[in-house]
């Protein structure tokens, strides 16, 4: 853990030396770049922090913040460096700048170009101080998402164990019950027919008093069957009539007419008809006896 830190520990120091180095070389372009657009001695030595510094202050930002806040200050970040990067390539490509022989305003001889160039370069302060408040404010009034503790995630797992369903759950095994074998005593033979042993006298019990039985008003049930309380619908009803067996007989045979034998069977003549399968199976009987009886007469 101690190594760890201190390759953190090396890794932002190494950063904060780079972008050192990177600010000091930038330095010169911004700080002519400043003058060249009408800023004084002290407002082009200052120019450079309002560029970079503000690029510094949106890498902070971008660390700190989450979600919609970080891509605001991704943007801030970059549009920023996009901006040095075009201040720097300029300071570069004009040698005037270097011995500020340049005049004022003129940053190239092509005007549409020199226009926007001046934009740039007069508008940076200005957003520095727009979105410096803007990121110095989501900072400080960011808060970060708490961490759940270790004794709510206790408390969830007990919960969620639980709550586990009884079919989970191991089944206990009963202890198997030992039979109390105790010995009995051996049967003696007893006479039916005639006792060996005299009669002893009992002396006579006399029956205990019984207590009068008080009356009491018990409801009397009627004998009668309870009626239907409610009409049975017409949608309830059968719509078919009952068929008499001589019916079912011709229907069947009408069915039938055109089957082998192979085919009639109950369960064919049931559907058939749609008869229940007691009444099937004694057409069944009937046809086939007919059939049957059809080809004798014709042989």
């Amino acid at each position: 853990m101690n190594l760890h830190r201190k390759g953190r520990a090396a890794l932002v120091l190494a950063l904060v030396a780079v972008v050192a180095m990177a600010f000091r070389v930038s330095w010169n372009a911004l700080r002519d770049i400043a003058g060249a657009v009408g800023a004084d001695e002290t407002a082009a030595m200052l120019y450079p922090f309002v560029v970079d510094g503000l690029m510094a202050l949106a890498l902070i930002a971008t660390l700190v913040l989450a979600d919609r806040d970080r891509t605001f200050a991704l943007r801030v970040l970059g549009a920023y460096t996009i901006a040095s990067l075009v201040l720097n390539y300029v300071h570069g490509l004009v040698p005037e700048l270097h011995g500020r022989t340049v005049d004022w305003g003129r940053l190239a001889n092509w005007d549409p170009a020199n226009w926007a160039l001046v934009l740039l370069a007069t508008s940076l302060p200005v957003g520095s101080i727009y979105f410096g408040s803007d990121l110095v404010a989501k900072v400080l009034h960011h808060r970060p998402t708490p961490i759940p503790a270790a004794s709510a995630n206790a408390e969830e797992s007990t919960e969620i164990e639980r709550k586990r369903s009884t079919a989970e759950l191991p089944v206990s095994t009963p202890e198997p019950i030992t039979p109390n074998a105790a010995a009995l005593p051996r049967p003696v033979a007893v006479g039916f027919l005639k006792s060996t042993l005299p009669a002893k006298p009992y002396p006579s019990i006399a029956p205990a008093p019984a207590a009068p039985i008080e009356p009491r008003a018990v409801a009397a049930e009627s004998t009668r069957p309870r009626r239907a309380t409610g009409r049975v619908p017409d949608a309830a009803k059968p719509t078919r009539p009952k068929r008499t067996p001589d019916q079912l007989l011709a229907e069947a045979r009408k069915a039938t007419a055109g089957w082998p034998d192979a085919k009639v069977t109950g369960e064919g003549i049931r559907r058939a008809i749609r008869t229940s399968p007691a009444n099937a199976r004694a057409l069944r009987d009937t046809l086939l006896a007919e059939r049957a009886a059809a080809s004798a007469k014709a042989a």
